[in-house]
């Protein structure tokens, strides 16, 4: 039987459910699909206007003009997905949100943090701060934990 609570004004409140943290390979295939969408709209928008302004495509260095490109579209999609929808197309598709620990909505200072300093401090240590996830108690990777934030299913089935 579930526990129903009633306050002096006879609202009832039902306590909710604790979250159902997503693990490591939820996490995984989801950010697989999210470098698939990433890696299109390099191959669909990015490159076809390099070629059309006659701009190199080569990758010989780190700051090579496209590796500026595919950089800003590759962190400005974690970034702006994350912030505005708190999930990315990888995510959507296999039902994972990223909330904060305390509940308060997103900022821009939490989303960069997490998506663009946590994650490179995490494959700064190869990829080790990922790993955080399939052993930690709440499933947070390095990132997840320098940034105040954790990863669980949307809907329970």
């Amino acid at each position: 039987m579930e526990n129903v609570y009633t306050l002096e004004n006879n609202v009832d409140i039902t306590p909710s459910q604790p979250p159902r943290y997503a693990g490591f390979w939820m996490r995984f295939w989801a950010y697989l699909l999210d470098l698939f969408v990433v890696g299109s709209i390099d191959r669909l928008v990015v490159y076809p206007v390099f070629r059309l302004l006659d701009l190199s495509v080569d990758k010989a260095t780190m700051f090579s003009p496209i590796a500026i490109a595919t950089a800003v579209v590759f962190y400005g999609y974690f970034v702006c997905m994350t912030k505005f929808f708190q999930q990315t197309v990888g995510k959507m598709v296999f039902g994972l949100k990223v909330v904060t620990m305390n509940d308060e909505p997103f900022t821009w200072f939490t989303v960069l943090f997490r998506e663009v300093i946590g994650k490179f401090i995490a494959k700064f240590i190869l990829f080790i701060g990922f790993l955080f996830v399939a052993f930690s108690e709440k499933k947070q990777g390095l990132h997840d934990q320098i940034a105040d934030t954790t990863v669980i299913h949307e809907h329970e089935c």
